[in-house]
């Protein structure tokens, strides 16, 4: 199914960031670094960038805000691939971590995520994973688009350790969203049609609304593979953590 380019996703969440003294916010401009950062995860690819936004989100200093987990199973298995053989669109989810306190990508962290199949339905296993991010301060996992639930608006779950192992502590709990338009267009594809939850808009989520403040916005930006965008899209974010902190799970 060939559709406009136009409704290519490319999931670049460019997170603001915060002082290294978390009772203290002190907004700062970190636009050249957020620039940098991502247009070199872009160019590995040789891909330009085609969104829904014309501008790139998030270019000032803010702290990823704390989004309480759910649907978290423990011991996720150490991979980069968590599909497990679960159909639906493939997503390529790139996600770049900076170090609130010096702006600066932030390396070898580890990261978890975890999200519901195209039906809208959390498994024990599948579309579950950790794996360390790079010296770049970069951890991609192939996964697909998720299927909405009726919990909340449309997102993948994040978390974020303050160093490469699965035993450090936790310094980020998130959850990155999709905007309506996306999870319309996909819905209507033959793996998510079947999908009967109940769909919540963005609008109607307080979890939503908790992850989008203080400047910070949590949508993910999505970027095709090719035009024929069933053959799978890429979604960049880029999540704001201040290593030193450490938050409940």
């Amino acid at each position: 199914m060939k559709f406009a380019t136009s409704l290519i996703a490319t999931a670049t969440l460019l997170s603001g960031f915060v002082a290294a003294a978390p009772t203290e916010l002190v907004s700062r401009d970190c636009s050249a670094e957020i620039a940098s950062f991502n247009l070199a995860r872009r160019e590995k690819r040789g891909l330009g960038k085609r969104t829904f936004y014309s501008s790139i989100q998030n270019a000032t200093c803010v702290l990823s805000p704390e989004v309480a987990r759910a649907n978290y199973v423990n011991g996720a298995p150490i991979r980069q691939d968590i599909t497990e053989g679960q159909p639906g669109l493939p997503l390529t989810l790139d996600i770049g971590l900076m170090d609130v306190t010096t702006c600066q990508p932030l390396k070898d962290a580890m990261v978890e995520v975890w999200g519901p199949n195209a039906a809208g339905q959390y498994g024990n296993t599948f579309l579950r994973g950790a794996f360390q991010a790079t010296s770049a301060g970069i951890a991609e996992f192939q996964t697909i688009f998720p299927g909405y639930t009726s919990a909340g608006a449309n997102h993948i779950n994040v978390a974020v350790h303050q160093s490469g192992t699965m035993n450090s502590a936790t310094a980020h709990n998130g959850q990155l969203f999709f905007t309506d338009r996306w999870t319309d267009v996909v819905s209507m594809t033959a793996n998510y049609a079947k999908n009967t939850n109940t769909r919540i808009l963005n609008a109607q989520d307080s979890n939503y609304a908790a992850a989008n403040k203080n400047g910070y916005s949590a949508i993910v930006d999505i970027e095709s593979i090719q035009d024929d965008w069933p053959t799978g899209v890429i979604g960049y974010i880029t999540v704001g953590i201040n290593p030193s902190q450490t938050v409940g799970v």
